[in-house]
């Protein structure tokens, strides 16, 4: 396995992200809840650059009696980033799709020693 540093912890804030090339992979990482993700920059749909995508709260279209939407609502409990090519939307903590459940994101691993964070290919 090898090792690429990435950054300080304190250089993504939360809310934020970084995306960065590991060998010939690029790797984006996110820091959502104080927490850090990290996830291959590859979308599962056409292999676009999901985790250069919008990053937004997840939204939800209520249906009424008429089985109709008439507003759209945000859960800012779950933030989803949205490929910028085709708009496919993943979960960026568990890297699920918005949408049909056998896609995901391939999750990268990540260390952190002495305040610096790297990534393990």
């Amino acid at each position: 396995m090898a090792e690429y540093l990435v950054c300080s912890e304190d250089e993504i804030a939360d809310g934020g992200r970084k995306v960065v090339a590991c060998g010939e992979r690029e790797i984006g990482i996110f820091r959502v809840k104080g927490a850090l993700h990290a996830w291959h920059n590859m979308c599962p749909h056409r292999q676009g650059p999901i985790c250069q995508g919008r990053i937004y709260p997840q939204v939800i279209e209520p249906v009424d009696e008429r089985r109709e939407v008439r507003t759209l609502q945000y859960n800012e409990e779950n933030m989803h980033v949205a490929c910028p090519w085709h708009g496919w939307e993943f979960n960026l903590e568990t890297g699920r799709n918005a949408g049909p459940a056998k896609y995901r994101l391939h999750r990268a691993e990540l260390a952190i020693r002495e305040g610096q964070i790297y990534v393990v290919l």
